[in-house]
């Protein structure tokens, strides 16, 4: 198939496109920051789009703007000009955020989402991809949970307090995180790609979701580290402020969708897919089948 992709330079978006290759597909970077014209999109059968300003930096005002704007007013560019020719099908990345902090709750696709600003951001976000639909292109988004992969992405960022023997629980360590590893995550998106009967919002986490405190465990023992130093609230408000939301909420969505489609993750679990991307070896547990 030839498919474009945008956010191509990304950490998903590098994985994607080097995951679409592998298997025999044509891919193209297409960049929608300045706007970008219909005919770049001639003869491709997908799109992709990944494009997003970073959501872990401290929301001023302006980042606020800038994480919205990327987002929303990006896919709505992107939608415009697949108007003229148009794909059999757009995967347009969305993110958990929709769904906001939730405690213990299990979150599947049919969940309503919040009211804070992520929530907003993604539910705008989906409404623009979705607007494609009204002229024949099947729509799937992704709502991505914390990718799990080397080089990049959360779990770069919170290495270093572990491998100087300082990591913890973030917080209570109560809170949930539903996370996927970057290689469920790339197989994920190709299988929306490939597979016609999939549309509509697709939780993009696997199976298992884990609270803090777990990961951080994991986490820790994968990097044969202690774990005994918690982060406390405050000081993640006081370092990050509202984004800090996103570090302490709860949210413990399923895959419904992809699973009853019949989509098979190979990491369902969280030490093993922590030890796949860290390229450790753990004595026990392999990635599922």
């Amino acid at each position: 198939m030839n498919i474009a992709v945008t956010g191509g330079s990304g950490f998903i978006g590098k994985a994607l496109t080097s995951h679409l290759r592998a298997a025999g597909h044509h891919v193209t970077a297409i960049s929608i920051r300045d706007g970008v014209p219909s005919a770049v999109f001639a003869g491709c059968d997908a799109v992709v789009n990944l494009a997003g300003e970073p959501v872990s930096q401290r929301w001023t005002v302006a980042a606020r703007e800038r994480i919205a704007n990327s987002r929303v007013q990006g896919t709505r560019k992107l939608v415009a000009a697949l108007r003229e020719l148009p794909p059999r099908v757009l995967v347009s990345a969305s993110a958990i955020g929709y769904y906001g902090s939730r405690g213990d709750e299990i979150l599947t696709e049919n969940s309503a989402p919040a009211a804070d600003f992520l929530a907003k951001v993604c539910v705008d976000w989906e409404r623009e991809a979705h607007a494609a639909e009204a002229f024949g292109v099947r729509v799937v988004t992704p709502r991505l949970g914390v990718v799990l992969g080397p080089n990049g992405g959360a779990l770069a960022q919170m290495l270093l307090p572990f491998k100087l023997g300082v990591g913890g629980r973030l917080g209570t360590g109560r809170q949930w995180m539903s996370w996927i590893h970057l290689d469920d995550l790339v197989s994920l998106i190709e299988f929306a790609i490939v597979n016609e009967t999939l549309r509509g919002p697709v939780n993009a986490t696997a199976s298992n979701p884990v609270t803090n405190a777990e990961f951080t465990r994991s986490l820790a023992a994968v990097m044969h580290r202690p774990a005994i130093l918690p982060v406390p609230a405050f000081a993640l408000k006081l370092l990050f402020g509202e984004m800090s939301q996103v570090i302490l909420g709860s949210e413990r969505a399923i895959p419904e969708v992809a699973s009853r489609a019949g989509f098979s993750f190979r990491y369902s679990d969280v030490g093993c897919a922590l030890a796949a991307a860290l390229g450790s070896h753990r004595t026990s547990g392999a990635p599922s089948a």
